[in-house]
């Protein structure tokens, strides 16, 4: 993880969070070990939980407990100890609360709000924490939805910066990252053979293109299904079928969401589908699955084949279906998600973005707002990684810099510029 390393060498020195302390959600992997070793090496006092009850990798959270800070997590959690494990993380004692937040799908950001609203009455425990808080920073396009939300009707009670949107991290852990950890997920589940096979891409963002291209260089015939015009014309560009998932539904093998929204796989969808079809999510929560109108069907019948890979048969029909990871994140459920470098990418802008806000904590450059990280950072990001890869950087002569009115070091393109 070249970045990571980069960032200790730069800055380890110089302890920057000495005297912050940090409590991160975010999926406990041996990935986001090395993140919280960066914490740490950097000087700040660190509490972590999982972001999803089953993404834990339990040898990567036994390590970090025993050698560089508090973590509450472990594969398999109910939703019960799922909301005590983000609570007690978020639970520095005497002290009140984090000074600042690693978030991945904003649950942590979100019980504070929540906290703080139940004890407008009594204030007590979620009201100091909200008091003694730097800001948040956010991995991923759910809890950025969440936020946006927040600052639009005035609630947000901190700053945040929003990681998911650097170009360093959605164009490659989500691209990238997901062409990755798709295949694997689906084969280390079911070993199904995914050539020939038809598969439905529920979504054409960044998500579902890595998705999609996966599906399709593993020799599937893959068929989008999308609301916005400009996604589904991308889809068509690159050969694929862009159709409603009621036109699929008894066509498809392979069925795959990638939204952030709710509802999109309903138990009237998955009623019709021809029998041993795949279910999967790799969006983020559950609710992109009709898990709970799964659960409740009359006569529904769920066996498990194996952890995480759940045969689900509709008594009408005898037919059955095969849900992976209960509806939640399969790739991190059912494998071990995305590899180390590109994680090292989107963890390299939580650090800095952590660095950011525990820097300027004093000078009120930051308000109640949500914040994207500069063009300069950005590309210092995806600059540390070149080296690994063999990468030799062309050099701006200050002449041709002037010409297209750029920096010679940079940054080289606009805010707006669309990668």
């Amino acid at each position: 993880m070249p970045g990571l390393m980069a960032c200790r060498a730069e800055f380890g020195p110089s302890q920057p969070f000495k005297g912050a302390k940090i409590t991160g959600s975010l999926h406990m992997t041996i990935q986001t070990a090395v993140l919280i070793e960066t914490l740490t090496a950097l000087g700040a006092e660190v509490r972590w939980c999982s972001c999803n009850i089953f993404s834990t990798h339990d040898h990567a959270a036994a390590a970090i407990a025993r050698d560089s800070a508090a973590v509450f997590a472990w594969k398999g959690e109910t939703l019960q100890e799922y909301w005590w494990c983000t609570e007690i993380a978020l639970d520095w004692g005497s002290t009140g609360g984090p000074d600042l937040i690693v978030d991945d799908g904003g649950d942590a950001t979100l019980l504070i709000h929540e906290g703080v609203k139940a004890e407008e009455a009594d204030p007590k425990k979620y009201t100091r924490m909200k008091e003694r808080l730097v800001g948040v920073s956010e991995e991923t396009t759910t809890g950025v939805k969440r936020l946006y939300q927040m600052e639009t009707n005035g609630s947000l009670l901190f700053p945040a910066i929003n990681v998911n949107d650097s170009v360093t991290k959605s164009k490659f852990d989500k691209l990238y990252g997901c062409r990755h950890s798709l295949p694997d997920g689906l084969m280390r589940a079911t070993d199904v053979m995914i050539s020939g096979k038809v598969a439905v891409v529920c979504g054409y963002g960044d998500v579902g293109k890595g998705c999609a291209a996966a599906l399709k260089q593993a020799g599937a015939r893959v068929i989008v299904t999308e609301i916005d015009p400009i996604c589904a014309l991308q889809a068509l560009m690159e050969g694929l079928q862009v159709l409603t998932l009621e036109d699929v539904v008894s066509e498809a093998d392979i069925f795959v969401t990638t939204t952030g929204n709710k509802d999109i796989i309903m138990v009237d969808h998955m009623r019709k589908m021809k029998n041993n079809a795949i279910v999967c999510n790799i969006g983020h929560f559950d609710n992109e699955i009709d898990m709970h109108g799964l659960e409740t069907y009359p006569g529904v019948k769920r066996i498990t084949i194996k952890p995480q890979t759940d045969r689900w048969v509709f008594p009408e029909t005898n037919t059955c279906i095969i849900v992976l990871a209960e509806g939640r994140l399969m790739n991190l459920g059912c494998a071990t998600g995305h590899p180390s470098f590109v994680m090292s990418c989107s963890f390299t802008n939580q650090v800095i973005a952590q660095l950011e806000l525990w820097k300027e904590r004093a000078t009120g450059k930051y308000e109640k707002k949500v914040y994207v990280l500069p063009k300069h950072l950005d590309e210092k990001v995806a600059a540390l990684h070149l080296g690994k890869l063999g990468a030799k950087l062309t050099k701006l002569t200050k002449d041709q810099a002037d010409y297209i009115g750029v920096p010679v070091e940079g940054p080289y393109k606009p805010p707006h510029y669309r990668y």
